[in-house]
């Protein structure tokens, strides 16, 4: 039987859990919260390994480009992607917060009042990617300053040539162990969702969406249209890769993005995907994706679209041509500055309801009324930020033949 289980696909194992967890938290009610703690175990041991992951197999995926320019040349095209996919997906939120009017005839006054300070700004962020101290931003999980000192750690190795070989081979061994340990935490992956499954369930009941459904039902279907037209359309059209294969792929990644509600928990396990499922070299992965973990953020940006209007219907302010090109613009910018973390979307909103001209207290009330529904909101936004950052990877590494289309093409066999 044990067997049998350890065969099974590791999506299919993460999706009977979810399921059960489901059921068993809807059963058991708040007593879910006494499980939880094996959820917090896999998150915490997801954690543990972020920045090792992201230090070893970027630095080691640096020095094998072989040069400073294809490095360039990678970082440029993925940058662009991100921001484009980003900006696609707030006019695709905005578009149907338009059309749908889910704050029409909505009060929230009935919210209690959450204060939260505006997302740092950008200059600031942009000026902490610097490390001051290489090993403190190691230590504190400071994942754009990681990614920094990791490029400029790996292009001095790629410059000193001969010299430096000794460490780089120890960079690619470390890099192939760190994989091992990233794939031995998998296995914990569906004890861990059923876990935490089971707890929203139990604590927030299945049916929580049911008093926000159409700010919900917008939100998801903006998701939706989003992952089918933009991420689909940039695997088939633009690359002429097969889209459902893809997706069949990626699923993994997803499942746990679902259920962690975090790009940086679900990141050693997108690496994994990227690297095992659709045959992305390294070199791109571990480069691609951490990057997107803490700048793509496609799903949020649909959220926060669509709460910004929501918000103006629901206070009556009437929103002109150019104050949906201002939200458009400052969710596309701030989200760089967004961590990815459950419900740091909340933070992005506050910063983008103060350009509306929401004042601070009607910001606090908005807050209030999402909170109690923000996690399985929360959750469904991370999964289409996971999906464009393997998106993104694979348009990337295809250009720059950096994949293996025969393995990509494969039956995955589900």
């Amino acid at each position: 039987m044990l067997r049998k289980w350890f065969e099974t696909k590791l999506w299919k194992r993460i999706l009977i859990a979810l399921i059960l967890g489901v059921i068993v938290g809807t059963l058991i009610g708040d007593a879910a919260e006494n499980i939880k703690w094996i959820g917090d175990v896999f998150i915490k041991l997801i954690r543990m390994i972020v920045v090792p992951l992201i230090f070893v197999t970027l630095v080691s995926g640096v020095v094998a480009m072989g040069s400073p320019k294809k490095l360039g040349s990678i970082g440029i095209k993925t940058m662009a992607l991100y921001l484009g996919t980003t900006a696609i997906a707030i006019t695709i939120g905005l578009f149907l917060a338009a059309i749908i009017q889910p704050g029409n005839g909505v009060s929230i006054t009935g919210g209690d009042p959450q204060h939260l300070e505006a997302a740092m700004p950008l200059g600031e962020r942009m000026m902490n990617i610097i490390p001051s101290n290489p090993v403190a931003a190691l230590a504190e999980g400071d994942i754009l300053a990681v990614i920094f000192f990791a490029l400029i750690f790996g292009i001095g190795i790629m410059l000193a040539e001969e010299k430096a070989k000794p460490v780089a081979a120890v960079m690619d061994s470390a890099a192939e162990v760190v994989l091992k340990i990233t794939h031995l935490i998998m296995e914990v992956a569906p004890f861990g969702v059923f876990a935490l499954i089971a707890a929203v369930a139990g604590t927030k009941g299945a049916s929580a969406l049911l008093d926000v459904l159409p700010l919900a039902a917008t939100i998801i279907a903006g998701c939706l249209l989003h992952v089918i037209l933009t991420h689909g359309g940039l695997i088939r059209v633009v690359l002429g890769l097969p889209a459902i294969r893809f997706f069949k792929d990626i699923i993994d990644a997803q499942l746990v993005a679902f259920s962690t509600s975090s790009s940086s928990a679900t990141m050693p396990v997108t690496i994994a995907v990227a690297e095992d499922n659709l045959g992305i070299k390294s070199s791109v992965a571990s480069s691609v994706i951490p990057l997107g973990a803490t700048i793509n953020m496609d799903g949020t940006a649909i959220y926060v679209g669509v709460v910004a209007v929501f918000t103006a219907q629901s206070f009556g302010i009437d929103l002109q041509l150019g104050d949906y090109a201002l939200i458009a613009l400052t969710t596309t910018i701030a989200s760089i500055g967004t961590a990815a973390v459950p419900s740091a979307s909340l933070f992005l909103l506050a910063g983008v309801l103060g350009v509306m001209g929401i004042s601070a207290d009607q910001t606090a009330i908005v807050v209030g009324f999402l909170l109690p529904f923000d996690r399985p909101l929360d959750m469904i936004r991370t999964t289409v930020n996971v999906t464009g950052d393997l998106a993104v990877c694979t348009a990337v590494a295809t250009w720059e033949g950096e994949i293996d289309r025969a393995e990509f093409r494969r039956d995955p066999n589900v």
